[in-house]
This record gives structure tokens, C-alpha cells and sequence, in this order.
């Protein structure tokens, strides 16, 4: 369903933008495209009741040392403005560590209009281990997307935006990059994503341990900078399958918190029971 109101989209869009002889064309062109949103509509209303009153599902922090979090669930949801991709309840987490001299700073690149991209590797958070957030078995693993300049500047940032649409075109594993998915049993299923090329060390049917080192973080897919993006969803096709709630135990501001660290807090794994 959802690649036919892509298709629906992106025809539309041509005609409509395009296609100036034609005046049939034209209209033609915005129905496809209110057909596409009407769908996108439904969709996303069947998404909201399926996920309606769901309890957090408790797993483990998929990392190791100081992190932030950006785009959490934790202010709103859908977190990444989208139930797509099993996406409501989905976290982004970037590495800082603390820098010995100045615990307040971290030798993270920071956003700027200069340079107008990085490679990859000038970010802490590129080669960082990413961990099974519970015991599981490996359904699925992607690894041959290749890790990408960042996009870390507004020239960037304005090239990432309409990388993404291009990306969403050709289907979510463009958008995903390299990425796993975790059957944790229950009904319950973990995808992690943006992984670096050539560093899972799982396949299909797998049985990993929580904690177990899984891939390392990358910059694949659609992502400005190296970060792991995570979720919880009801299946094992994120093409398919609504987003769950889920809540971590961490460490920040100097107090343990059970939950998702809201969007800009610096915190640490506390357990991984």
C-alpha cells in the first residue's frame, strides 16, 4: 500500500510541476496527489488506533557512554513527524563524550554553515558498538549502504532534505541505510539503524544476548551526522508494522530515570538486566 501512494506522489508530482502544455495533465496530477494524501491519512489513522494505550516496553540502552538524544518520543509523538517506518516512538541518539579537561564540552563537530560537510570518521560517534537492547533473535540485517559525508551545515542540511524524498521514492532501506532487526519475543521487535558498512557481526537467526555487541554506528542512509536510530515495533517489516513505546534505564543530570531521555539530554546507560 504505501509504495502505491509513492508512486501515486511521485507521478503526481510531475504532472503537476512539469507538465505545462497540457491543462488535463495538470488536473490529473492533483488528483493523484490528493489520492496520495488521502491515503497517507487513513494510513496513519489505522497506525494511532493500533497503537493506541500501549504500555512502554522495557529494554536496554543499545550504547555505551555518554550520549545525547535528539528527535525523542518523550516530547512528542511521532517523534521523526511520521508514523512511517514503524517510526512513531523512534529515538535518535548522537555520541559525546566528555572531554577529560572540560566535562562540559565533548569533541563533537557542531552545526555550522563551514565546512559544508565531514567525513565520517571526525565524529565520536562513527565505529561506536552498538548492543542488543534484549535477548533475541536476528530476522533481518542490511549492510551495503555506504557511509556518507555528513550533512552538518544549512547547504547540507537543504541537500539532506531533498535526499530524503528521493530516498523515500525508492523504499525505506534507502532511508534506513544498513540496519537489524531483533525479534525480543512477545510480539515485540527492535530495529536499529544508520549501522556502518561491513561491521554487523550477526545474520538471520542469530541468538543474541542483551548487551551483546551487534554492529557498529555509521552514517548510512538518511542521516546527517554518524547516530543510532532506534525503535520498538509490532513486526518485523518496518514497511508494515506500527511503532511501540519503550523506555530505557538511564543516568542524566545525575539521577537514574526510567523512561526515554528527552530531546537534548546528555545521559549514560545505568544496567543492562
Amino acid at each position: 500500500m504505501r509504495r502505491w501512494r509513492n508512486v501515486l506522489l511521485a507521478v503526481g508530482a510531475l504532472c503537476v510541476f512539469l507538465v505545462t502544455w497540457s491543462r488535463a495533465v495538470w488536473l490529473l496530477g492533483l488528483v493523484l496527489l490528493a489520492l496520495s494524501g488521502v491515503g497517507h491519512l487513513l494510513h496513519h489513522r489505522a497506525r494511532r488506533r493500533a497503537q493506541a494505550g500501549a504500555e512502554p516496553v522495557a529494554v536496554a540502552v543499545p550504547v555505551t557512554g555518554r550520549w545525547r538524544a535528539l528527535n525523542s518520543p518523550a516530547g512528542r509523538t511521532p517523534s521523526h513527524g511520521t508514523h512511517t517506518c514503524a517510526q512513531t516512538f523512534a529515538v535518535d541518539v548522537v555520541h559525546e563524550p566528555e572531554d577529560p579537561e572540560d566535562p562540559e564540552k565533548a569533541d563533537r563537530p557542531g552545526f555550522a554553515w563551514w565546512p559544508l560537510t565531514r567525513r565520517p570518521e571526525e565524529f565520536p560517534a562513527f565505529g561506536a558498538p552498538v548492543l542488543a537492547p534484549g535477548d533475541g533473535v536476528v530476522v533481518r540485517v542490511s549492510d551495503g549502504a555506504r557511509d556518507h559525508l555528513s550533512r552538518t551545515s544549512w547547504p547540507a542540511l537543504g541537500y539532506l532534505l531533498a535526499e530524503g524524498f528521493v530516498r523515500q521514492l525508492f523504499g525505506a532501506r534507502h532511508l534506513l541505510g544498513n540496519h537489524v532487526v531483533l525479534d525480543l519475543g512477545g510480539g515485540t521487535f527492535a530495529l536499529l539503524a544508520h549501522l556502518r558498512r561491513g561491521s554487523l557481526t550477526v545474520t538471520p537467526g542469530d541468538r543474541v544476548s542483551v548487551g551483546e555487541p551487534i554492529a557498529r554506528c555509521g552514517n548510512s542512509g538518511n542521516s546527517s551526522e554518524p547516530h543510532v536510530h532506534f525503535q520498538l515495533m509490532t513486526g518485523p517489516d518496518h514497511r508494515h508494522a506500527h511503532g511501540l513505546p519503550f523506555s530505557w534505564r538511564y543516568r542524566a543530570d545525575d539521577a537514574d530515570h526510567t523512561g526515554v531521555p528527552p530531546d537534548n539530554t546528555l545521559f549514560t546507560a545505568v544496567d543492562r538486566a
